[in-house]
């Protein structure tokens, strides 16, 4: 097959992607923007399904920004996006605690945007051991000894122990920060327990999230990401078409030896925006 009977296959097999999905669920940072850069394509990408009648939703694991945040620079790169599409892990778990423990009283080691998601649910804050009936963990740049022993002492008393997100590291400009799993491991290792569930990418509660905000099932909605260990591995957990993008973390060269395979390959998501012209 030369390269234009490839390039033809190609196009057609988005086209179906594209004919057959009824929704379309995004990545952000390496599958619509790069940094503050917008990945060429992306926006019409975007407005071409929405044009369709396609439902589109936007997912993050970083729990430090709130969905507003999220859709505002959306919106500033190009993108239409409303903060009700966005799906980030803060919101996923405030959803999930309030559907399992209705008005429980939580102890955040979070930041503000975990914390506003938690009380927009109906659920309770306290640090007080004895009463707290979950400790949620995320990605805390406040993070001390003071809410490491209030955690501990409520795991002592019983408390549920719960994260946001998995991430090691969080990229950031010229460096990365130490990400949620830092504040787990300490957590961990000082109760001899694990924080669990982490409700965050790949953990497959974040699209059952996003599936029922969107109103689909996870036949009709595909996952757009350029991750195969998460964006790509959460998307077959759920049931989701898994489409990754080679505009972020991987590579055509990474291809032969993907840790999970995606149902569709796209040199970047502005293969959609051709497949709906």
């Amino acid at each position: 097959m030369n390269e234009t009977q490839t390039d033809i296959a190609q196009k057609r097999a988005v086209r179906k992607l594209v004919e057959t999905m009824e929704g379309f669920i995004f990545d952000l940072d390496g599958t619509l923007y790069v940094g503050d850069r917008l990945i060429p394509g992306a926006d019409s990408a975007v407005a071409s399904l929405r044009d369709l009648g396609k439902k589109v939703a936007f997912v993050s694991n970083k729990p430090i920004g709130t969905r507003q945040e999220y859709a505002a620079k959306l919106n500033r790169l190009g993108v239409a996006c409303s903060a009700d599409e966005v799906i980030n892990s803060p919101l996923v778990l405030a959803r999930y605690l309030q559907k399992r423990r209705p008005g429980a009283r939580c102890f955040p080691v979070a930041e503000q945007p975990v914390i506003t998601e938690l009380l927009a649910h109906g659920l309770r804050l306290s640090a007080d051991p004895r009463e707290i009936d979950v400790v949620v963990v995320a990605f805390d740049r406040t993070f001390d000894y003071r809410k490491l022993t209030i955690a501990y002492r409520a795991a002592l008393h019983g408390a549920e122990l719960i994260a946001t997100n998995p991430d090691r590291t969080c990229p950031m400009p010229g460096y990365d920060l130490p990400d949620a799993a830092c504040m787990i491991a300490a957590i961990e290792a000082c109760t001899g327990r694990k924080v669990e569930p982490i409700v965050g990418k790949p953990s497959d509660i974040m699209l059952r999230e996003g599936l029922e905000i969107i109103g689909l099932e996870a036949r009709q909605c595909a996952m757009v990401g350029d991750r195969p260990e998460t964006d790509i591995a959460m998307a077959h957990k759920a049931g989701l078409t898994a489409v990754l993008v080679l505009t972020g973390v991987t590579s055509a060269q990474d291809l032969d030896c993907l840790p999970v395979g995606p149902d569709y390959v796209l040199s970047s998501v502005a293969e959609i925006a051709e497949a709906c012209a």
